[in-house]
C-alpha cells in the first residue's frame, strides 16, 4: 500500500494533538455555550454604530443629497470612495475560497469560512452606497432591465454603472452559495449535538437532512469544484468592471488602460488584510489558535506583499504615463494636483501605506509577528481606502474651469452612513461568529491526517520504515 502524505519538513496546519473529536470540540463548543463579555462589548458598539449610519441616511433621503458635501466639481466624492472599498475587501474571501480550493491550497482550511462571510457581509454594505448615492432611493427598481410600461425609459447597456449590478448581484449570489454549501456538514454536527428542541429543528432545517452519507459527500465535493469554477472568473471580473466605471471615461487621472488589473490586486490587497484583522481577533476571543495558527498568517502576509508591490509598480506607471503620454491635463492632474496640491497629504498617505509599509513582510521574523500583522492589516485598509479617495476626488477637485475648482470634505451624513456601515458589517460578523462555526469543521478534519502536528511527528519516526505499518497505525490511532 502507498500512502500519501505532506513533507515533514512543512509546519504543521493544527497544532497540538488533535482527534476528530478534540476538533469538533474546539470549534463548535463556543456556539453552544454563551458568549463572553467582550463579545457583548463589541456587539453594542456595533449595533450603535448601525444605529446612527440608519440616521444618517435617513437624514440624507429626507433632505436630498444637498447635505453631503458634493459639488459642482466633486459629483462622486465619499460614497463612491466607499462602495469601491468595501467591494475590495470582499475579494480575499471568493480568491481564498475558490482560487485557492482549486489548487488544492491546504492552508486555506483555516481560514476560508470567515473570509467568505466577510465577502457576503462587505458585498451587503458596498451594495447601498450607489442606492442611496441616486438621490431618490425610491427609483432604484430604475436600474434593473425587465419588461415595463414606463415606455421609452430603459437601463442603458453601455453603462459601466449597469455592469456594476450585474456584477455585484452575481459576485453576492455564488458567494453566498459557495459559503453556505459548505456549512451544511457542520450545521448537520451542530443538530445532533443540541439539547434543545428548538435548537434542534433550527440547525436540522438549516443542514438540509444532512446525513453525511457517501453520496451526499460526493455531491458536496462536485457542488464546491462547480461553484470554485464559476467564482474564479467572478474575483477577476468584479473588481474590472468596477474599474471601469472610472477607465472607460475620458476624465484626465481615470482614462487609463491600467485600471483592470491593478484594481484587482488592490482588492486582494486590502481584502486580505482585513481577514488578518478579523482572523487575529477571532482566534484570541475564541481561543482557536491552534486552528488559525501563525503560517496561516504568513501565508496571507506572502500574498499582501505581492500585491502590494503590483500595486506600487501601478502608481509608479501611472505616473510614468501622465509624464510621457505629454498630455497636459493627464500631468497636471498627477503632478499638481494628486502629488501635490492642497489635496496632496492624502496620495502620500496612500503611497505610504501601500506601497513602503508592506515591505516590512520581506522578513520573516514580521510576516510570523502577530502584533506587526494587525497593526499592518490596520494600515493597508487605511491606505487603500485612501488609494479610492485620492482616484475619485483629485482627479475631480480640479476640473478645466478654474472658477469652478474647489475642496473637498465630507460632511456628517456622510461619515454617519460610512460608519454605519462599519455596523452592519460588524454586527453580521459578531451573529456569525455565535451562531456559526467559525472554521470550516470538515475541511480541518479532511487535512488532520496529513497536516496535523501529531500525525507529522509520527510521519518523521516511521520515515523511511514499513508505510503499511504506519498507515494501519494511524488509521486505528484512535
Amino acid at each position: 500500500m502507498h500512502l500519501k502524505y505532506e513533507s515533514t519538513l512543512r509546519e504543521p496546519l493544527v497544532d497540538g494533538v488533535k482527534d476528530y473529536h478534540q476538533v469538533t470540540e474546539d470549534i463548535i463548543s463556543p456556539i453552544e455555550g454563551k458568549p463572553g463579555k467582550l463579545w457583548y462589548v463589541g456587539f453594542f458598539i456595533s449595533l450603535s454604530l448601525l444605529g446612527f449610519g440608519a440616521f444618517s441616511v435617513f437624514w440624507q433621503i429626507y433632505f436630498g443629497v444637498g447635505v453631503w458635501n458634493l459639488n459642482k466639481t466633486i459629483g462622486w466624492g465619499w460614497d463612491i470612495t466607499n462602495f469601491v472599498w468595501w467591494v475590495g475587501i470582499g475579494h480575499a474571501g471568493t480568491l481564498i475560497s475558490a482560487i485557492l480550493l482549486l489548487f488544492r491550497q491546504g492552508w486555506r482550511t483555516g481560514v476560508n469560512r470567515a473570509a467568505e462571510a466577510m465577502t457576503i457581509f462587505a458585498v451587503m454594505c458596498a451594495g447601498q452606497f450607489p442606492i442611496i448615492h441616486m438621490g431618490r432611493v425610491w427609483m432604484a427598481f430604475f436600474i434593473l432591465p425587465y419588461p415595463n410600461t414606463r415606455g421609452p425609459v430603459w437601463v442603458n447597456f453601455n453603462s459601466p454603472l449597469l455592469w456594476d449590478v450585474f456584477a455585484i448581484s452575481t459576485y453576492f449570489t455564488v458567494s453566498l452559495l459557495f459559503w453556505y454549501s459548505g456549512l451544511l456538514p457542520d450545521f448537520a454536527t451542530i443538530r445532533d449535538r443540541a439539547k434543545t428542541k428548538l435548537r434542534k429543528l433550527l440547525y436540522g432545517v438549516a443542514s438540509f437532512g444532512w446525513t453525511g452519507s457517501t453520496k451526499h459527500w460526493q455531491r458536496h465535493e462536485a457542488l464546491s469544484l462547480v461553484l470554485a469554477g464559476l467564482s474564479t472568473p467572478l474575483v477577476l471580473s468584479v473588481h474590472t468592471i468596477v474599474s471601469f466605471d472610472f477607465a472607460t471615461s475620458v476624465i484626465p487621472g481615470w482614462h487609463t488602460t491600467i485600471f483592470p488589473p491593478y484594481f484587482v490586486a488592490g482588492a486582494i490587497f486590502s481584502g486580505f488584510a482585513m481577514v488578518n484583522t478579523l482572523l487575529i481577533i477571532t482566534r484570541k476571543i475564541l481561543h482557536l489558535e491552534e486552528y488559525i495558527t501563525v503560517g496561516h498568517m504568513e501565508a496571507m502576509n506572502k500574498v499582501i506583499v505581492l500585491t502590494g508591490s503590483v500595486v506600487g509598480c501601478a502608481y509608479l506607471t501611472e505616473l510614468f504615463m501622465a509624464w510621457y503620454g505629454a498630455n497636459p491635463y493627464e500631468f497636471d492632474t498627477f503632478f499638481k494636483y494628486r502629488a501635490a496640491g492642497p489635496l496632496g497629504w492624502s496620495y502620500w498617505i496612500m503611497m505610504t501605506c501601500n506601497v513602503i509599509s508592506p515591505q516590512v513582510f520581506w522578513f520573516r521574523k514580521m510576516r510570523r509577528s502577530v502584533a506587526v500583522t494587525f497593526i499592518m492589516s490596520i494600515i493597508v485598509n487605511i491606505g487603500m481606502w485612501f488609494e479610492r479617495f485620492v482616484i475619485i476626488c483629485t482627479s475631480l477637485y480640479r476640473d478645466y474651469l478654474p472658477s469652478s475648482w474647489s475642496y473637498y470634505r465630507p460632511s456628517w451624513p456622510e461619515v454617519g452612513f460610512y460608519m454605519g456601515t462599519f455596523g452592519l458589517f460588524f454586527t453580521c460578523y459578531f451573529l456569525f461568529a455565535k451562531y456559526f462555526p467559525v472554521i470550516a469543521v470538515a475541511e480541518i478534519k479532511s487535512i488532520l491526517k496529513t497536516s496535523g502536528e501529531n500525525y507529522k511527528e509520527k510521519m518523521e519516526v516511521y520515515e523511511g520504515q514499513d508505510t503499511e505499518k504506519f498507515a494501519h497505525e494511524v488509521a486505528h490511532a484512535h
